[in-house]
């Protein structure tokens, strides 16, 4: 089990490295778009926002200065989309260079009995298939939403196509993703289930399972 921490500004090799290469692709793509719009005058395709099921279980981490909440004190329930935090107004630990955030999935949940929003987001270089990090925002004492845990981050490289709430609180995505970094980024070969539980100290857990996009 690996715990991730919650600093954003604290120096990690392996995540500096990862947001190394989203920079890059961000910047790659973008040069990319403006070539194929200058030429061809097309227009970067829009993404489609909806609501929305195991790997080796890590951690999904948790702002400590307000956990969602812990399991068993409220029901989850899905919740009308005005009534949950607005994904525009929060400010997402996502690297993007000069490229835009975009939010390509969300929905609003009732979560350990606070208004929740899971959303699924990333960088957008106009081409390409890019990676998305996964948050849980909540309001925060100001009444703005926060990032109150990163569920899957962007240096995973996985594009979420699903976002899902169970009955019992899970949270379920479904991704695509890749077996090695010698897969091309515009065509990822792998098919990736994830789930999330809330654990007691207000942190998530995540598991994970992956198959052959050939054979799924």
């Amino acid at each position: 089990m690996t715990t991730v921490q919650t600093d954003p500004t604290e120096t990690d090799p392996g995540r500096t490295a990862g947001r190394s290469r989203i920079r890059h692709w961000v910047l790659v793509a973008a040069a990319t778009a403006a070539v194929i719009a200058a030429a061809l005058a097309a227009a970067p395709a829009g993404g489609v926002a909806r609501p929305s099921g195991p790997t080796v279980g890590q951690a999904g981490h948790s702002d400590p200065n307000g956990p969602s909440g812990k399991p068993g004190n409220a029901p989850a329930a899905a919740l009308p989309r005005e009534s949950a935090p607005d994904p525009a107004k929060a400010v997402l630990p996502l690297d993007c260079g000069p490229a835009p955030v975009k939010v390509s999935l969300s929905f609003g949940a009732l979560l350990g009995g606070r208004p929740s929003t899971v959303l699924a987001a990333h960088c957008d270089g106009g081409n390409g298939t890019p990676p998305d990090g996964v948050f849980l925002l909540t309001n925060g004492q100001d009444g703005r939403p926060r990032v109150a845990a990163t569920l899957l981050e962007e240096s995973a490289g996985r594009t979420v196509t699903e976002l899902r709430l169970r009955s019992d609180g899970t949270l379920t995505a479904r991704a695509k993703g890749y077996s090695s970094d010698e897969v091309p980024r515009f065509a990822p070969d792998l098919l990736v289930s994830l789930e999330w539980r809330e654990q007691a100290d207000g942190g998530w857990l995540r598991s994970e399972r992956s198959e052959p996009a050939a054979t799924a």
